[in-house]
């Protein structure tokens, strides 16, 4: 019996985001980000519209949801696309590669359903090593200020950097 439960200490179970997470997503992004996200320039774009639950993912351990990703469509340029975040992990979860691997599972869904790329505001040390890249400085336009060397996308399209020029927004 204790052989078992010491193998099942963490049983991480990735699904995709139901309206039954809304409340505990929100509570993992207020603990992640505080009161201050939602004046953020990528906040403001999710305001325009509604994030698309089929490339939204949680993770759960155990039952209980301990961290989420979201993906919103997005016009980038010419670029049809979608805007990874919030990605936020409970604090007694970070630094075991679930945030990696939301990132990872939203960004291969997203290479199915047919999107041209997936854009965020990050770090880029630690989004790199993810397979994102820099977006040419100020190439896109933001509903609010952003630091132009956070903004950083996985080109899944070709020519995908050459199109990234002008405003960012929403899309159905």
């Amino acid at each position: 019996m204790s052989q078992h439960n010491a193998l099942y200490k963490h049983e991480l179970v990735y699904l995709t985001e139901d309206a039954s997470h809304d409340e505990v997503i929100e509570l993992i992004n207020a603990e992640a980000f505080g009161p201050g996200r939602h004046t953020r320039a990528a906040a403001r774009i999710r305001e325009q519209g509604p994030h698309d639950r089929t490339l939204s993912f949680v993770c759960a351990d155990d039952g209980e949801t301990i961290a989420s990703v979201r993906m919103t469509p997005v016009h980038a340029g010419s670029v049809k696309g979608h805007l990874l975040g919030p990605l936020a992990v409970r604090p007694s979860h970070k630094n075991q590669g679930i945030g990696r691997e939301l990132v990872r599972i939203a960004i291969d869904a997203a290479r199915r359903q047919g999107s041209e790329a997936v854009i965020l505001v990050g770090d880029p040390p630690y989004y790199g090593p993810l397979g994102f890249e820099k977006v040419a400085y100020g190439a896109l336009e933001f509903p609010g200020p952003v630091d132009p060397g956070r903004v950083l996308v996985v080109p899944i399209a070709a020519d995908v950097h050459a199109r990234l020029k002008g405003v960012i927004g929403w899309r159905k």
